[in-house]
């Protein structure tokens, strides 16, 4: 009896390191099919069911679906940075010549018509622009990289553009002093406080535009601030997708891209944008972004 029992225990022992050896060879293969699809190197083979379980061949098969997938994606990505090159390239020239005839017919013939020819082809220029830019980025043609700098560079070359608009319409544009840093590519973050400050002083009748910084524990706040007519609340959640504008600039220049252009910059960057306004007492747009 104890011989049977003793025979007995050693087949139990022996099936379970056997189920147990089975089991640890089993995730060592999955566990390689996982690597090799993480690398982008995974090829399907062939599977023999009496020694790999089903749920091997499903994974199989859904890494090569993925892979498979993957690669579309690519390919599709390819073809639109194509057609954005195209775009750009093909477009250039012939709105610039536009431009410059409408301008020439202005100053020939003064009018209604040659003014709203003139305008509409710069609006054209700006849309254009504007669509390649939001466009590479949100294709990954364009990649931002973000570093450590000084932030006062940054607001002096983007402010310093829109002075002379700001003096014609009798404003003033001040910039505060600031020794704060943050993490952020410095190209597009003059793209982005460009928009914000051609905004403000675009739809500021009279008074000022001011931009200055605060700094927190993780972030730095760019505050670009206007004594404007304000924003409705019922449209500070619209005002920074594509294409939209409001209630109050529909008859000012400009082609609803601008906001939205800022918010994919700055979550590119680790960081975000908010609104705050109240009808009548003017508008803040604060850009953050991180310190580190």
């Amino acid at each position: 009896m104890t011989r049977v029992m003793t025979v007995l225990a050693l087949l139990a022992l022996t099936a379970a390191l056997w189920s147990g050896w089975r089991t640890r060879c089993l995730l060592l293969r999955l566990n390689q099919m996982l690597d090799k699809a993480l690398e982008g190197a995974f090829r399907e083979e062939e599977y023999n069911e009496n020694l790999l379980s089903a749920a091997e061949t499903k994974l199989a098969h859904y890494l090569t679906a993925t892979q498979t997938s993957s690669q579309r994606i690519q390919e599709e990505k390819d073809a639109i940075k194509t057609l954005i090159a195209d775009i750009s390239h093909q477009t250039k020239t012939p709105v610039a010549n536009v431009l410059l005839y409408a301008q020439l017919l202005e100053e020939q013939h003064p009018g209604e018509y040659t003014a709203a020819l003139s305008g509409q082809a710069r609006k054209l220029q700006s849309l254009i622009d504007a669509l390649v830019k939001t466009s590479r980025l949100e294709t990954g043609i364009l990649v931002l990289r973000p570093r450590p700098g000084s932030l006062s560079p940054v607001l002096e070359e983007a402010a310093v553009q829109f002075l002379p608009l700001a003096a014609a319409k009798g404003l003033t544009l001040t910039v505060e002093p600031t020794e704060a840093e943050a993490v952020f590519d410095s190209r597009w973050t003059i793209e982005a406080l460009c928009n914000l400050v051609e905004n403000a002083v675009k739809y500021t009748p009279s008074g000022h535009v001011k931009v200055e910084v605060r700094e927190y524990g993780l972030f730095v706040r760019i505050d670009v601030t206007d004594t404007g007519p304000g924003v409705p609340e019922a449209e500070q959640a619209k005002i920074f997708q594509r294409f939209y504008r409001g209630q109050q600039t529909q008859d000012a220049a400009g082609v609803g891209v601008g906001l939205y252009l800022v918010r994919q910059i700055a979550e590119g960057q680790g960081g975000f944008v908010k609104v705050f306004s109240k009808p009548g007492q003017g508008t803040r747009f604060s850009l953050f972004l991180p310190r580190g």
